[in-house]
């Protein structure tokens, strides 16, 4: 027969736990029963194991992620996935972290953190030679971010300038697209930013652009580091102006006279 336990209690009034022997022990003439056995059933994945998971994927991957793309993957509700998203969030928050993961254009993305951005700069620049947008290019970025939609003779009409060159550089960088033709005589192409500018500058919106003077900050900034190359140009070329001897003077004839 079965051992029959008051509840609370096991044989000779001890405790379940003080009754049940050692894993891999049985009791001197213990009996286990059979309906003490219980079928397991394999669980589903744990929140931890399913942060991991997340994690794993906002690390690989580099355009920013959307709660509906990442449930639609792993077959996982939209709230479960957005709540594991912000605590993964919250937990890269903290100061021992130098990633974060941010919401960005619609989608979630792992970056480094804004503080140390200066110092990650310094090391890439000191591994390869840095890659970044000339003045006019900026210039042009920040014409089509605030007046978007654009055509590119409003834009040549606020810069002053063509820019043609720069229109295909920041179009090769997938930075701004077309978006129509304006309708208006000669229906100019429209130009607006795209979503991998969002991703390039970190931001979560058209609402997040930065303010005008910033973006005379950053070009002011972009000036500094070509200002000595062309300071020196500048003095070379007035040092060889001063080293050039003056034309000969031409005899008048009798005749000019």
């Amino acid at each position: 027969m079965e051992d029959l336990f008051v509840a609370g209690t096991g044989p000779a009034g001890l405790s379940p736990e003080e009754s049940t022997p050692p894993e891999g022990e049985a009791g001197a003439g213990s009996v286990v029963p059979a309906s003490s056995f219980v079928e397991e059933r394999p669980a589903a994945p744990e929140d931890t194991q399913l942060k991991a998971i997340l994690e794993a994927i906002v690390y690989i991957t580099d355009e920013p992620l959307s709660t509906q793309q990442v449930a639609a993957a792993l077959g996982r509700p939209i709230d479960e996935v957005k709540r594991l998203l912000d605590e993964l969030t919250a937990e890269y928050a903290r100061p021992e972290h130098g990633l974060s993961i941010r919401e960005v254009a619609g989608g979630y993305k792992m970056a480094t953190k804004a503080e140390h951005h200066e110092a990650v700069r310094a090391f890439v620049k000191k591994l390869t030679p840095p890659l970044k947008l000339s003045l006019a290019a900026l210039e042009t970025l920040a014409v089509v971010a605030y007046k978007q939609p654009v055509t590119a003779p409003e834009i040549m009409d606020i810069r002053g300038v063509q820019g043609a060159g720069v229109l295909k550089t920041l179009l090769d960088r997938k930075l701004i697209s077309e978006a129509g033709r304006k309708k208006v005589v000669g229906q100019p192409i429209l130009y607006k930013t795209t979503k991998e500018f969002l991703v390039q500058f970190g931001l979560r919106d058209l609402s997040e652009l930065p303010t005008l003077k910033e973006f005379e900050e950053l070009g002011r900034l972009e000036l500094v580091e070509e200002a000595p190359a062309a300071a020196e140009n500048s003095e070379q070329q007035a040092n060889d102006k001063s080293s050039t001897p003056p034309p000969p003077e031409v005899p008048q004839s009798s005749e000019d006279a």
